[in-house]
């Protein structure tokens, strides 16, 4: 069975994407920090009829971070579709003149390094089955940054720009890199269906040849 591993799982959109993928024979690994959570995650989804299991890691913690996604692909399948969507600590909201190093440092261990860790851990097998797709969710200061948001400002664009390269050098190859932003809290931004079509416009990006980046809605439509 393949399997999506959401990093960043919750019981907002990862729960959503896990069911959309779910109806299509995918296995699910839930990646996140607290396994007490994504055990009960695992338990609703695995009620809704998705094969679910938790994987708890740190995405600040790179072997963590491998550890867990090769765990994964052990216990339910090879790893065919990574999203990567870890939700960013309100700490890295905090704007520009309040901005540290230190903390400018665990913003891109969050969002860059973290990415490319996961990427590493799985990208070897989705070439060597010639089959597989990355998705990453950001939010809008992945390409506006401002000033109030300075850790993502400062983040978000690194892992946007790595992912981007990813998609160019994989052009050639069957392996997928697309990046959905979404600029603001889904609830507020009015999109048809609400969370569920947003996890079904993840799932067209899966399936999609096309273009590295796709917005939600326009940025200028966005709260964030």
């Amino acid at each position: 069975m393949a399997t999506l591993a959401i990093i960043g799982a919750g019981p907002g959109l990862g729960a959503a994407v896990a069911r959309r993928f779910g109806r299509e024979g995918y296995a699910v690994a839930l990646i996140s920090r607290d396994q007490d959570k994504l055990d009960r995650l695992a338990a609703e989804l695995t009620d809704q009829g998705v094969t679910a299991r938790g994987f708890a890691a740190d995405v600040r913690d790179g072997r963590a971070l491998e550890e867990a996604l090769a765990a994964a692909g052990e216990a339910l399948g090879p790893v065919a579709v990574l999203q990567y969507s870890p939700l960013p600590s309100r700490d890295y909201l905090k704007p520009v003149l309040d901005l540290t190093p230190e903390l400018a440092l665990e913003a891109l261990r969050f969002s860059a390094l973290g990415l490319i860790h996961a990427v590493r851990a799985v990208l070897p097998g989705m070439r060597a089955r010639g089959e597989g797709s990355i998705v990453l969710i950001n939010g809008g200061t992945s390409i506006q940054a401002r000033h109030g948001f300075a850790g993502t400002s400062v983040a978000f664009p690194a892992e946007s720009a790595y992912g981007e390269m990813l998609h160019d050098a994989l052009a050639d190859e069957p392996v997928r890199v697309h990046q959905l932003v979404i600029p603001g809290a889904i609830p507020k931004l009015q999109v048809e269906n609400g969370i569920d079509g947003v996890a079904e416009r993840i799932w067209a990006l899966h399936a999609s040849d096309g273009g590295f980046r796709e917005m939600l809605i326009p940025l200028e439509d966005g709260r964030e």
